[in-house]
């Protein structure tokens, strides 16, 4: 190491705040490869008696430097709070799970009893759970109360590894004795979707001691926040809700609009921009009506409800007198509908509990709200048209079949499972799925770039997004991803006529990222297409000309890009490495 470097990380260490207990290196910015690096970090463990905290969060910390920390933690049984949160800014996804690994390891070594454990900001996706998956399911952590995921990129993996590792920890700790209390709970911007936060939901009705829980953006829909609902009827002692920016929809607000009647603690609810709707409104007043009489906040921002279901909602609190916010803002009330909610709150001496209104969107009509109810139709029935022609399909191949063969009754016990039908490219690009594409067998890749006309740059942009669209971190999603990209995109990129500005400008649009004088709808979500550019950019076919123009939308402030924070850094890190 320079003697420059020495001396800056001296300065650094000089700042190193010491008391109660608690050891803190926190925003230092100490960059620690080696075991060199590490070694002031080291002896201020190492001397430091009775440590029962220790914040890293806000250095950089490599897998060498990381191996010794933990040497020097495995003498400190008496550690309680790891304060671990962006602590590897910079790192390769694939040095985090071993760093993870090595101090978990000195943890159940040196017999330590956890209390909290702190790995937000740390993109290390579903590999960087299995880091420590084995801390969680050790003695270590059968006395946690606290854990902090925040903004870790699990995805669907991630969740369900979790959510085992937890059910492990409580089965463990309850064969000693003392049952895992969970208590609080934070794993926002993790693209958890359904599937994860319905693994999570079975580990929390297991737990049943939980005091709050914060999964924000996590691409929820209705099953899972059902699920979710359910768990949450059995942790009694809940305090606080944030679901905050997934889709509850009726269903999933119906479902937990039934578990808050059942919660006699809760004191803060958050299901802003969860497209609650009224009818979920609705059903959310009625539990008001019951009950939450420890209720001091409630978020049902920017959720689609219109006038009557807000202001039965503003009738519902007249009891709550310890309430002390109410958000309502974005919601469909109209000028009018703003004044009766304010005028109904002056009532009952409530008004300054009301927050703002200024986004509000205006009342809209019933016919509108009509045909947003139909397009929601229109969706399931083309699903069900998809269902009922892929049943056709098998009835026709049966057919088929007998009618090649002596005519016979057979009986539900003779017959066998007739297997999927195969499915053809445009049945996919038109009804994208992984199911799809994966039984669009080995060859997808190839059928996809040879039936995509690579000459028009709209259908180019159109397929890629289709085929992002499916994207997950379970490998054979994502090799067939990955790999059907790069054979359309290598095609397209190696085309002379292929306008190579045009497609990056489309994409853009399509993506919400760039205003267009057409009236094109954004794409919903952008995870899967952020995921794969990060993947495209890294091939040779990539002009590396176009990485600076890609940089420069994806870095600026978009709330589509907030949601998928983890992709979004995750391309922007590779960019910044082209």
């Amino acid at each position: 190491m320079a003697s420059e470097d020495i001396a800056k990380l001296a300065e650094s260490l000089a700042k190193t705040k010491v008391g109660g207990g608690q050891l803190s290196f926190k925003g230092q910015s100490l960059k620690l490869n080696t075991a060199e690096d590490a070694e002031e970090v080291i002896k201020q463990i190492e001397e430091f008696d009775g440590l029962e905290a220790l914040r890293l969060e806000g250095n950089t910390v490599g897998v060498e430097a990381a191996k010794v920390i933990a040497k020097a933690l495995e003498k400190k049984s008496e550690l309680k709070r790891c304060h671990w949160s962006d602590m590897f800014t910079g790192r390769l996804r694939s040095e985090i799970p071993p760093a993870l690994i090595s101090l978990g390891d000195a943890l159940i070594t040196a017999g330590a009893q956890l209390v909290e454990l702190d790995l937000s900001d740390n993109a290390f996706g579903p590999d960087g759970v299995r880091g420590f998956e084995a801390l969680l399911k050790s003695p270590a952590c059968y006395t946690l109360q606290e854990l902090k995921l925040n903004n870790c990129g699990m995805g669907i993996g991630g969740g369900k590894i979790l959510a085992a590792a937890l059910k492990e920890c409580h089965r463990k700790s309850s064969a000693q004795g003392k049952p895992l209390a969970l208590k609080i709970f934070v794993a926002g911007r993790n693209r958890l979707e359904n599937d994860g936060a319905t693994a999570l939901a079975e580990a929390f009705g297991i737990i049943g001691t939980l005091e709050e829980v914060h999964m924000p953006q996590n691409g929820i829909n209705h099953p899972g926040i059902t699920a979710l609902a359910q768990a949450f009827a059995i942790n009694s002692l809940l305090k606080v809700i944030n679901l905050n920016d997934n889709t509850f929809t009726e269903k999933g607000a119906v479902a937990m609009a039934e578990t808050l009647k059942a919660l006699r603690q809760v004191e803060v609810i958050n299901f802003g921009d969860c497209l609650v709707r009224s009818k979920g409104a609705l059903a959310i007043a009625d539990a008001l009506k019951e009950g939450l009489h420890k209720l001091k906040e409630l978020n049902l921002s920017f959720c689609e409800i219109k006038r009557d279901a807000a202001l039965s909602v503003a009738e519902a609190i007249e009891d709550k007198v310890e309430l002390e916010k109410l958000d309502l803002n974005g919601n469909c009330l109209g000028e009018e509908g703003c004044e009766q909610l304010q005028e109904i709150l002056e009532g009952f001496n409530m008004a300054t509990v009301l927050g703002s209104l200024s986004d509000d969107e205006g009342e809209e009509e019933d016919d509108e709200e009509e045909e947003e109810e139909e397009e929601e139709e229109e969706e399931e029935e083309e699903e069900e048209e998809e269902e009922v022609e892929q049943q056709q399909l098998k009835e026709r191949g049966q057919g088929e079949q007998d009618s090649m063969t002596p005519k016979k009754i057979i009986s539900s016990q003779d017959s066998t499972p007739v297997p999927s039908p195969p499915v053809d490219v445009a049945t996919f690009l038109a009804f994208p799925s992984p199911e799809k594409l994966l039984r669009l067998g080995p060859k997808c890749s190839v059928l996809i770039a040879q039936q995509t006309d690579t000459s028009d740059v709209e259908k180019v942009v159109t397929a890629l997004l289709r085929i992002s669209s499916v994207f997950k971190d379970e490998a054979p999603v994502k090799t067939a991803v990955h790999e059907t990209t790069d054979a359309l995109m290598k095609k397209a990129f190696s085309s002379a006529t292929f306008n190579s500005d045009a497609f990056i400008t489309r994409l853009l649009i399509h993506m919400g990222l760039l205003k267009s004088e057409e009236k094109i709808k954004a794409v919903p979500s952008l995870y899967g297409i952020l995921m794969t550019l990060n993947h495209m950019v890294q091939q040779d076919y990539f002009p590396k000309s176009l990485a600076p123009v890609l940089s420069a939308f994806v870095t600026k402030p978009n709330r589509a890009l907030d949601s998928c924070s983890f992709a979004r850094h995750m391309l922007l890190q590779t960019l910044h490495q082209l």
